[in-house]
């Protein structure tokens, strides 16, 4: 039996985005809930939770209800950017959340 190297067949596969799955509001919940019990003191991990809950998301929509371009939100989310915190709120509002404070009990 010969392998599909061997018979010019090539296999391709897609980039995993966690955003594919989230499909109800219920999956983004856990999903940013999952991620802040992962690495609650991460900020970048955090942005980057949030772009993923974005991007399951219409982008367009989404940067609009922020205040912001959609570019603009694909970079500050990107986890290479660095949005102030007021943007952070901004698109934690428009994603339906709100950043809150609690008490470490680490």
């Amino acid at each position: 039996m010969k392998g599909a190297k061997e018979k010019g067949v090539r296999e391709t596969f897609s980039r995993y985005d966690s955003a594919d799955y989230l499909k109800t509001e219920a999956d983004i919940a856990a999903y940013l809930e999952a991620c802040a019990e992962e690495a609650p003191n991460d900020p970048v991990f955090m942005l980057k939770a949030l772009g993923t809950a974005a991007r399951a998301r219409n982008m367009s929509q989404l940067a609009e209800a922020a205040g912001m371009t959609r570019a603009g939100l694909y970079k500050a989310l990107s986890g290479e950017g660095n949005p102030s915190l007021a943007n952070t709120m901004k698109v934690a509002k428009a994603l339906g959340y709100r950043l809150a404070l609690v008490p470490d009990r680490e």
